[in-house]
């Protein structure tokens, strides 16, 4: 029981986290815009990136799914986290590395739904 409210708090977690920055993606929030400028992807990789989030937080949040959520998640954080190390810096337009954070907190979150689902994976695998 307490693996399942653990494994829901990932979901949940990662799922909000993802979704939420979808607005400013979506809006082309300036913000948004000076990220993925600074990257030269500017606008198809923030729209780009920003369906790839939409479908791993939907996928996270759908139980049967939820490893191939995790597996995009990882996928897209790890992206995150190494432009923000290498491209962006921690802080990005005085958010006081927020946006870090949050990526940081989410690839956490998929990580530990790997790890719960690595019985899909393994099996995935042979």
């Amino acid at each position: 029981m307490k693996k399942e409210i653990l494994i829901w708090i990932l979901r949940i977690t990662a799922s909000v986290i993802l979704l939420q920055t979808l607005f400013f993606k979506f809006s082309g929030a300036e913000e948004s815009v000076y990220i993925f400028s600074a990257l030269g992807v500017e606008p198809y990789g923030r729209i780009g990136s920003g369906i790839a989030e939409l479908i791993a937080a939907v996928l996270i949040l759908l139980p049967r799914k939820t490893w191939i959520g995790a597996v995009a998640g990882t996928g897209i954080m790890t992206g995150a986290v190494f432009s923000h190390l290498v491209v962006l810096g921690i802080e990005v337009q005085n958010d006081g590395g927020l946006l870090f954070a949050l990526a940081v907190i989410t690839l956490l979150c998929c990580l530990g739904l790997l790890y719960f689902n690595k019985n899909k994976l393994s099996n995935l695998l042979k």
